[in-house]
């Protein structure tokens, strides 16, 4: 037989279809039916750059989160660079309901984006909402709230293509008119996007100024009729943050992102970070691999500043500098335990050893 030609390969492969979509890991499903299955909104832990890789996602949704993010992923790194797609996106089986979120600036990029993540994930979410300056020059993130031409078009070809087979979410933030953004959302229920998440701040306003709810309320009066839900996004710390912002604005769904850093079991009612998710983490951690040991390290800071840790603790575990050397530290520090231990991720307060 005659060697065939790499052209020839190229046709012969398959190009695996889109996961199937059941009431369970259907993040629209989920983000409509929440307020009457369980008495509340959807709660969704949010896209955070390099944070929300695969042994984070888990951990949230040990916690009571129904949909997790993906980091926001660049199109155009991802389809052209091997080393990008081993460095930027890992997932299992039990990473589901999973929104892939994706910094894109044109039609092209996305559908070959789309279809290299959709037998992986349960949807694609649409960065319109990332306001630093090197993406926004690019056509990128917030850029793409003031380009509602070019937006409508990317939704429109990623939904005609695939259809409810996978969903597709656009986060974006608030223009100073509010008409502006509601013009924006109308056009994107018309181009058929499944559901909008909006962060009730403007591309200019800093994080710590107060999240405009009013003007996520407002818009969600005025895009009612087009029965598409909307998430809010923006300051939400703790569980009753959760009720506070959906009974306000009447969203389908509240997004959390820095409070769960923090604070992991936020959506479980946890006011402060329980000792168990530190614990849960380092098993997702080890079990998973593929976490650069900055973001290990940084994680674990979050986390035990939430709970109080003594601040010359905290310092000590900073200047770790590898994996091996802070598993010891937690052994010497605190009753560490691992996984299939008695009592393992049990515990909320800091088990402090004694000796200390």
């Amino acid at each position: 037989m005659q060697p065939r030609s790499v052209c020839e390969l190229k046709k012969q492969v398959v190009i695996p279809k889109p996961k199937l979509l059941k009431p369970e890991n259907d993040p629209l499903h989920i983000i409509k039916t929440r307020k009457i299955t369980h008495g509340r909104p959807a709660t969704i832990a949010g896209p955070m750059v390099r944070y929300s890789k695969l042994p984070f996602r888990q951990l949230c949704r040990q916690y009571d989160a129904d949909i997790v993010y993906s980091p926001m992923i660049l199109a155009r790194e991802y389809v052209r660079n091997g080393n990008a797609r081993l460095a930027d996106f890992s997932t299992n089986d039990e990473d589901t309901p999973l929104i892939v979120q994706v910094g894109v600036n044109n039609v092209a990029d996305l559908l070959k984006f789309v279809e290299m993540v959709a037998p992986y994930c349960d949807g694609v979410g649409i960065n319109c909402g990332c306001p630093i300056k090197e993406q926004v020059r690019e056509g990128i993130g917030c850029a793409l709230i003031y380009n509602a031409e070019l937006l409508c078009e990317m939704v429109s070809a990623v939904k005609s293509k695939y259809g409810d087979s996978l969903r597709l979410e656009t986060k974006i933030r608030i223009h100073d008119d509010y008409e502006q953004t509601v013009s924006l959302c109308k056009s994107l229920c018309d181009a058929g996007v499944d559901w909008i998440t909006i962060h009730g701040r403007t591309r200019t306003t800093r994080s710590s100024q107060p999240v405009n709810l009013e003007a996520i309320r407002y818009i969600v009066e005025k895009i009612q009729e087009k029965k598409v839900p909307v998430v809010a996004n923006g300051d939400c710390f703790k569980r009753a943050d959760v009720d506070a912002i959906a009974e306000f604005t009447k969203v389908d769904g509240v997004m959390a992102v820095r409070g769960l850093l923090a604070n992991p079991a936020l959506f479980s009612g946890y006011e402060t970070c329980p000792w168990s998710c530190v614990e849960k983490f380092w098993y997702y951690t080890l079990e998973y691999g593929g976490l650069p040991y900055q973001l290990l390290q940084h994680h674990l800071y979050c986390m035990l500043e939430n709970m109080n840790l003594e601040r010359r603790l905290l310092k000590e575990m900073m200047s770790i500098k590898s994996t091996g050397e802070l598993i010891d530290w937690f052994d010497t520090r605190f009753d560490f335990k691992r996984f299939g231990e008695a009592g393992w991720a049990e515990a909320s307060a800091v088990p402090y050893r004694v000796d200390k």
